[in-house]
């Protein structure tokens, strides 16, 4: 009407959800409104992409202990909109404690100055003297800056995370405790404080997974408050550990392998046979038991034929997985080509006379070949002939009538 735009300002504006903020978008690109948004989350997480494009973002960051004094300082002689008419003075002691406990919220040191002020009866003169107990009172305790479902509770748990990482016991026990502090759920921490004692100690430490596991086990035994300090326990313990992600990276490129390459059969010779049939084609032939070996393992190839030779585990060497290490130098001698006739029935191989072809007319084997899992000391697979009852003599005569079909 008045060729003016309308500024449309939306406060909180994360509790709108991602079609009601789609609503606002086509006013915002026409230009009909100016859309200001005011919200205490992060708008990466929050605010529609298409509508985050359009806007300019302003962070606001907490009050520093300087600006908070100024605001103090003006609500103790303002007559109009302070506590200029109260005669408050704020001892040197009282203000430090409250500009400290505050934790850069002004609204906070604002309401628990009133508060003191106006609980303190007035002396000679009308005077108020607010002092550190007075200022206890009014906050009964310090304003938590976390929200266990914002963007604090992410990057407090990242510090956790990056702490025991480094080897740092004192940032992580800080960490742990604002987020207990918080109202964080103690049992989440356990689960990511296993997960630290997987990712980034491994075999550098076994006794780590053992400890993050205990902890866990006693928070959810014992429960708050005593179930912190399993917790607190298991950050140290991480922290002094040694540090390894071996396992990590492992298992990162088996991933890899599984999702890029072709998917060939487990080798027969892994295979077990529980069948004559399956024995006559080759599964489970070639088999070495390692316990039957004089350094009790086996070269004999693991991985399908278009892995062979491929080393996922590369152990570090600190802890106790130098010790690995050199457990598994051998694997160095695996490296040469696999015999074929290892993965496939059928292969032409000089040393090994040509099986006989197979017909359902076949007699069996004349000699049982053991089961390798059986050998290997696990349940054993193998048919078992029974022999069935013999069927009983057909008799002859006239039936009768009531057998006449």
């Amino acid at each position: 009407m008045h060729q003016n735009r309308t500024i449309l300002f939306i406060d909180e504006i994360h509790r709108f959800n991602k079609g009601q903020q789609d609503t606002v978008l086509p006013y915002v690109e026409d230009g009909t409104v100016l859309l200001i948004g005011a919200t205490t989350e992060n708008p990466s997480f929050e605010v529609n992409n298409a509508l985050l494009s359009r806007v300019q973002v302003f962070a606001l960051e907490a009050l520093t202990e300087a600006h908070l004094g100024l605001l103090v300082d003006r609500a103790l002689t303002d007559h109009e909109r302070g506590l200029g008419s109260l005669h408050v003075i704020l001892a040197a002691d009282a203000r430090s404690y409250l500009l400290n406990m505050s934790n850069g919220d002004a609204r906070t040191a604002l309401n628990a100055l009133e508060i003191a002020a106006r609980s303190k009866p007035a002396a000679v003169g009308g005077k108020r003297l607010i002092t550190v107990e007075d200022i206890r009172d009014a906050l009964q305790s310090r304003a938590t800056r976390y929200d266990k479902h914002g963007e604090l509770h992410y990057n407090a748990i990242s510090a956790l995370h990056k702490s025991v990482r480094d080897s740092d016991p004192d940032g992580a026990l800080y960490w742990l405790g604002r987020m207990l502090d918080g109202g964080e759920d103690p049992l989440y921490l356990a689960r990511r404080i296993v997960r630290i004692a997987i990712e980034d100690i491994g075999l550098a430490d076994p006794h780590a997974l053992p400890q993050a596991i205990a902890a866990q086990q006693a928070v959810h035994f014992l429960g708050q408050p005593e179930g912190d300090l399993a917790l607190a326990q298991a950050v140290v313990y991480l922290s002094q550990a040694p540090k390894s992600n071996a396992i990590y990276r492992a298992y990162q490129a088996v991933s890899r392998d599984i999702q890029q390459t072709r998917h060939e059969p487990v080798p027969l010779h892994l295979c077990n046979a529980p069948t004559p049939l399956m024995q006559r084609l080759g599964y489970g032939r070639g088999y070495e038991y390692a316990h039957d070996l004089t350094e009790g393992r086996s070269n004999q190839p693991h991985l399908p034929p278009n892995l062979h030779g491929r080393i996922y585990y590369d152990p570090g060497g600190r802890g106790f997985e130098a010790e690995v290490r050199s457990r598994l130098a051998w694997r160095e001698e695996a490296a040469a080509p696999p015999p074929p006739d290892r993965f496939a029935a059928g292969v032409d191989d000089p040393d090994r006379p040509a099986s006989p072809p197979f017909s359902p007319a076949s007699p069996a084997p004349p000699e049982h070949i053991p089961d390798p899992q059986a050998l290997a000391g696990e349940e054993s697979q193998d048919l078992i002939d029974i022999p069935l009852p013999a069927a009983p003599p057909r008799r002859k005569g006239k039936r009768k009538a009531s057998e006449q079909p």
